[in-house]
This record gives structure tokens, sequence and C-alpha cells, in this order.
């Protein structure tokens, strides 16, 4: 099935969003612990707010796009707020105003986030919502693979300094703003103009009971990924120089990009619980292969098998969000996957820094296989 204009649109709209935002986050760990002096704790309480409160925050985003039954100006807000948090970060003389930043750019990501999400639901039958999300899955994550290397390229090129890199990197959001504002166009809602506060006991009756399974399994398989700024911060303990860290990136989304869209488009077709199990699974393999293995050869297969297990995963949670809820009420049931996830982001990095600090990286990602592990055995046992 062609997917429509928008879909697409959107999917260009993640993408240079991501080259930005890749620019900044590829960089921003060794910047943090070598350059401001920050410890891998703070790393992890940065890491952790940041996307904490993006995920929080996309709760709110979307009852408030179901309750005024509109999405893009909402995403366009978004969008334009991290936009303009870009040169923040080039300019930022410590860690507090790293952490500013990086909240204040998660808070814009939480806005656009859920409106984003229904509006692709929005535009696409049932039958296509894997291939859809999938489809933007992958393109987000090409925009995450080509900042990281256009952050290199950068650094080896032109012999741009991490504050130059940061302070670019508004170019490409700039140009996902104006995409989202000239080429995409809501559809038309197919429910009943009158307004209602979806966030009602009536209201949330209406979500399918396989939307709260499906949250609390996502909510401890998030708690196992956490943050790829670990994964960084190992690679560079592995010996990788500074101006190849961004490497790390690129593998994790190259390989993400090249799998979400065709498993979107199998899962269409043969369904998508096992896929998502073999996701769970991935993942717990990816932090036993990190915590067990030392050397670049095994640090790398970890990171992409990491990808693997996003591009299993991130696509086919969205489309199963959007298959639990109607029309009417899919960003709150998007704001609500995001919202118990969101803490669990927040607990799972806080954690990842603690013990890295304390037992150093072995504990760390052996703990988050042993989370995974519990998230395959669960989705083994839901029906």
């Amino acid at each position: 099935m062609n997917l429509p204009r928008g879909v697409i649109a959107l999917g260009f709209v993640s993408l240079f969003m991501d080259i930005s935002s890749e620019m900044v986050h590829a960089l921003l760990p060794v910047y943090l612990t070598g350059t401001l002096g920050a410890s891998a704790a703070l790393v992890g309480v940065i890491e952790g707010l940041g996307q904490g409160t993006a995920q929080i925050t996309k709760l709110f985003s979307g009852v408030f796009s179901d309750w005024t039954q509109r999405r893009k100006p909402l995403a366009l807000l978004g969008y334009g707020l991290s936009a303009l948090t870009k040169p923040i970060f080039a300019l930022a003389g410590s860690a507090n105003w790293i952490l500013a930043a990086r909240v204040a750019d998660r808070f814009g990501k939480g806005i656009r986030g859920t409106p984003r999400d229904a509006l692709v639901a929005d535009m696409v039958p049932p039958e296509a919502r894997a291939a859809a999300f999938g489809l933007r899955q992958s393109m987000d994550s090409f925009g995450a693979f080509a900042g990281p290397l256009l952050a290199i390229g950068m650094m080896l090129g032109l012999q741009s300094s991490i504050p130059q890199i940061f302070a670019l990197s508004i170019l490409p959001a700039g140009l996902a703003v104006l995409i989202l504002a000239l080429v995409v166009r809501e559809p038309e809602k197919p429910w009943t103009a009158q307004r209602t506060w979806p966030l009602t006991r009536a209201g949330l009756r209406q979500l399918q009971p396989g939307l709260w399974l499906a949250i609390g399994i996502a909510s401890i398989m998030t708690m196992a990924r956490i943050s790829d700024a670990f994964l960084i911060l190992q690679a560079s303990d592995q010996g990788v120089p500074v101006w190849a860290l961004p490497l790390v990136l690129v593998v994790l989304n190259a390989v993400d990009m090249v799998t979400s869209w065709p498993v979107g488009v199998l899962a269409d077709r043969i369904g998508k619980r096992g896929l998502l199990i073999a996701g769970f699974a991935v993942l717990a393999l990816a932090n036993l292969v990190l915590g067990l293995s030392g050397g670049l050869v095994a640090t790398f297969a970890g990171i992409a098998l990491w990808g693997l297990h996003m591009g299993l995963t991130q696509g086919l949670l969205a489309a199963m969000v959007a298959d639990a809820a109607p029309p009417s009420l899919r960003g709150t049931a998007f704001g609500l996957f995001n919202l118990l996830t969101g803490v669990a982001v927040l607990l799972g990095n806080g954690m990842a820094g603690l013990a890295w600090d304390a037992i150093g990286p072995q504990g760390t990602f052996l703990g988050a296989a042993g989370l995974a592990a519990l998230a395959t055995v669960l989705g083994l046992l839901r029906r």
C-alpha cells in the first residue's frame, strides 16, 4: 500500500531534526565528562531528566491534542522549541547549563512527539499502521545515522570544535520546522466536533486492556534500554578516540534504519507479538555482550544488536498503541504510554549512572540484561 504524502513528509521532519539532535548528542557525553568534568552519575541524571521530561510531557500534549482535535500546531511548537535550544549547547560553560538545555530540548520533543504519532495514525488505515510507523522510524534513524557522520566530518575535515558543531546543529533543525509548517496537512477528523476532556473515567474505559499490558511490559523494557550515552562512554573506555565516538550512533542507527520499515511491513502481514518479543530478547543479548565482553569488536557487536532491538520494537509499539485506542483518544493513549515509560526511563538511567560509578560498566549492562530478560518472559506469558 502506498503511504500518504503527509506520512512521508513527517518522516523527513523526523530525519532532519534527528540529524540536528545527534550532532549534539553524539559528542555530549564526552564533552560533559572530558571538558566540563561531570561524573558518569551526572550524565545519567542529565539523560534521565531529559528523556523523562520528554516522555512525561507527551501525556499532556496528547490529551490536549485530543481535546482541541488539532495535532499539527502542537507538533510545530515542539519542533520549534527544540530548534531554538541548539545554540544553548554551544554557549554552555557548565554542566548546569547543559542540563537546562537538554531538559528544554527534550521538553520540545515531548510537546511534539505524541501529536506527531497520533497524526501518523490519523493518516493511515489499521492494516498499514506498522508500515507507516516503521517508515517514520527508519527515516528518524537515518537522521540519527547522518548526524554523527556530519559531526565526525566537521571535527576531522573542518577542524571544528565541539561547541561549533553544537551551534551548526540549528540548521537541519530549522529545515525540519519549515517542512512541517509548509508541507504537512492535517486530515479531517473522523469523530464528532464536540470537545470533551479525555482524562475522565468514561474516557479511559474506552482504552483497551491491551494498552495497559503493552505499557507494563514496555516500561520494564525501557528501564533495560538505558541511554545510548552509556554506549558512547563504553566505547570511550575501550579506546575509541573522541573524534570517532559518533561512530557508536552511526552503527546503532544504521541497523535501526535498515530494519524498522521492513519489520513494520512484515508485522502488518504476520502480526506484531512475535517480532516484539524477539526485540526484547535481542536487547537482553546486547546488554550481555556489552557487560561480559571486552574490546572494540564486542563493543560494536553489542551496539549493532542494540540497533536491531530498536528496529524490532519502536515502530511496533507505536502501532500497538494506535490499535488500542479509538481515534478520538489516540493522543491520550500515546501520552499515557509515554508517561509511564518516561518514569521508567528516569529510573533506569539514574540507576545505570550510579551502577557505573559504583561497580563499573559491567554492573550497568548486566543489570539491564536482567530487566530485558524479564520483559521477554512477560511478553511470552502475555496472551
